[in-house]
Parts: C-alpha cells; sequence; structure tokens
C-alpha cells in the first residue's frame, strides 16, 4: 500500500496557501506519507523544480497536478505535462476534453463547497471523472455525506486528500493505493483502476469526520 496526499497548495505558487515546500516535504515524513502530488491553483510545477524537491527527501515521491478553477468548480488533473488549452473559467465540457485526448486524470475537488451545484454536474458529466474527493479539511459532514450519495449513484473512485494551505493539515486525509506510485503515469493507472481508496491520520483534526471504507478500495 501507498499513502499519498494529492492535492496540496505551497506558498510557491498558490496565493493563498502558508506552506513552504520544505516544510511540506518535513510534514508529510512526519506524517507518515509515501508521496505527495502538488495541486496548485491553475499552474503547474515545472519537473526541474520538482526534481530539487526530490533531492530534499530522497524516498518521498513528489509529484505534480493541478487544481483547475474551471466554470463550474475546482477540478484536480493529473498526468498534464502543460496547461496549454486549460485557462481558468474553462468549461468543464473543455476541460474534459483536454483530459481525455491527453490521457489525464480528473478528480471533482471538495464537491458541494461554495453551494456548487455538483448534482447537476454528475448528471452531466459524472461519468467522465475518475473519481470524487470524498474527504479533505476543505470539506465538512455534511458536503462529505452530499458527495457520497453521489458516488454511491456514479460508481466511481474516491479520493481522501488533505487539500492542505498550512503545514499541521498536510496528510489528515490521504489516498492508499494497492499499486506502486512512483511517477504520474502510475498515478493515472492507479486512478483509473480505481485500486485505492481515502483513508485518515489518526490524532489530527478531521472536518469531515474519519473514513471507514473497506480496505480494498473501489475497485
Amino acid at each position: 500500500m501507498m499513502r499519498i496526499d494529492q492535492h496540496v497548495h505551497t506558498s510557491r505558487y498558490s496565493p493563498d496557501s502558508l506552506l513552504d515546500p520544505e516544510e511540506l516535504l518535513e510534514q508529510a515524513r512526519a506524517a507518515g506519507l509515501d508521496g505527495v502530488v502538488i495541486t496548485e491553483h491553475d499552474i503547474l510545477w515545472a519537473e526541474e523544480e520538482l526534481e530539487e524537491l526530490r533531492r530534499r527527501a530522497p524516498g518521498l515521491v513528489v509529484l505534480a497536478g493541478v487544481e483547475v478553477s474551471a466554470r463550474e468548480g475546482h477540478f484536480l488533473v493529473y498526468g498534464l505535462k502543460d496547461l496549454k488549452d486549460l485557462e481558468p473559467g474553462i468549461p468543464l465540457a473543455d476541460l474534459l476534453e483536454v483530459v481525455g485526448r491527453r490521457g489525464a486524470a480528473i478528480v471533482a475537488a471538495h464537491p458541494f463547497r461554495w453551494d456548487q451545484d455538483f448534482e447537476a454536474i454528475a448528471r452531466e458529466y459524472g461519468v467522465r471523472l475518475d473519481a470524487l474527493e470524498l474527504v479533505s479539511n476543505n470539506m465538512t459532514l455534511a458536503t462529505r455525506e452530499r458527495t457520497e450519495q453521489v458516488w454511491r449513484r456514479l460508481g466511481c473512485g474516491r479520493t481522501g486528500s488533505s487539500d492542505a494551505h498550512e503545514r499541521e493539515v498536510v496528510g489528515c486525509y490521504f489516498t492508499e493505493y494497492e499499486q506502486p506510485i512512483r511517477t504520474l503515469e502510475d498515478l493515472v493507472r492507479g486512478l483509473k483502476s480505481r485500486r485505492f481508496r481515502p483513508w485518515h491520520r489518526e490524532g489530527v483534526n478531521l472536518t469531515c469526520g474519519p473514513v471507514d471504507c473497506e480496505r480494498h478500495g473501489d475497485g
């Protein structure tokens, strides 16, 4: 099993984050994570920058995705090498077309947050989503329960992530994969296989409660 926190923001590129990249590495290790995926708002880390972080944290998997600010809400995209054709405010239909064409994976971030009409989104686009973020620091018990109801209808994957913007939040929730995750390609394959599950760390504040789903994942 590999424990990956695949939704975190750093102060380098996300203006609303207080989390320094070095602090991210330190806290990820302290939280017992095997890896992190940095998902800044509408910005993708360069591979050279990621290599610098990897040298500072041997043994920790460090990857980058992006949290796209689509017209209908926020969506986590993994597997892109650049953000060509992905301007903030892109319609979800267009975002899904780019994701599909480039062989990437897409996860709905914190569904129902900010009164998002995620029911309508799920009706129109749900079958094209690889997973829903079931738990994160920016979800409540109410939004989690609504998300789980949608997930049961769609039958897609469900992930856990911290959505960390501060050090102490890193790894509060994470996704546990059955297969090794070392590269972006591994992550995309892992998400599409659905052999994963959301989970939580003991002894920390869990804004939407502990996770009690089956250990064998959603596949």
